[in-house]
């Protein structure tokens, strides 16, 4: 959401990119920056997940869109510490399956992986599972969520001590929510009072 301060909203390092790529859906106000096929190429350019002189092909913003709501899905089924349904698994994995990544070391030792081969877009998304694998591998990656606002699911990085965030913005979405709760609990407080 785009009201929260934007130290608060930002990951450690390459994350904030898988944060940002997740994000280019404002599904509040309903805007997308991923409008067409030039608009994910400038977009990948910009994040540096695509050359100058490459150029992306048919179907391929469908399967980026169908990628970022893969992970965004991802993050929810996970901050609801339930299982990631089958079928969006399998088809994520699908999707990635071009994503290739080849493992190698730095000049200083430590390993990395890197996009191996593919369509232009394959090794953009490669790079992105690329982030997400070391992500998951320093902890940083269980932290990366989407907001409990069903009308808002904003991806942001919790920073709290006890990984325990569950909206992006406490003054908009969580607020709503309590709201939300309230009403509910009165209404049925209610209904508790006319039955009697």
């Amino acid at each position: 959401m785009s009201t929260t301060p934007a130290a608060a909203k930002e990951a450690p390092g390459r994350l904030e990119l898988v944060r940002q790529f997740i994000n280019t859906a404002d599904i509040a106000p309903a805007e997308d920056e991923l409008v067409d096929l030039d608009a994910l190429a400038a977009w990948l350019r910009k994040h540096g997940l695509l050359r100058a002189r490459e150029h992306l092909a048919a179907g391929d913003l469908d399967r980026a869109l169908t990628v970022r709501e893969g992970l965004r899905d991802l993050l929810e089924a996970r901050a609801g510490d339930h299982r990631p349904r089958t079928a969006s698994l399998r088809s994520l994995n699908s999707l990635l399956s071009g994503a290739l990544l080849s493992g190698a070391f730095a000049p200083d030792g430590a390993p990395a992986l890197s996009p191996a081969a593919g369509t232009p877009l394959d090794r953009a998304l490669a790079e992105l599972v690329a982030i997400i694998v070391s992500a998951a591998g320093d902890g940083s990656w269980e932290r990366l969520k989407v907001c409990a606002d069903h009308g808002c699911r904003w991806a942001f990085y919790d920073r709290s001590k006890n990984h325990s965030r569950s909206w992006c913005n406490m003054a908009v979405c969580g607020n709503r929510a309590k709201a939300r709760e309230y009403r509910r609990r009165r209404r049925g407080e209610r209904a508790q009072s006319v039955s009697r």
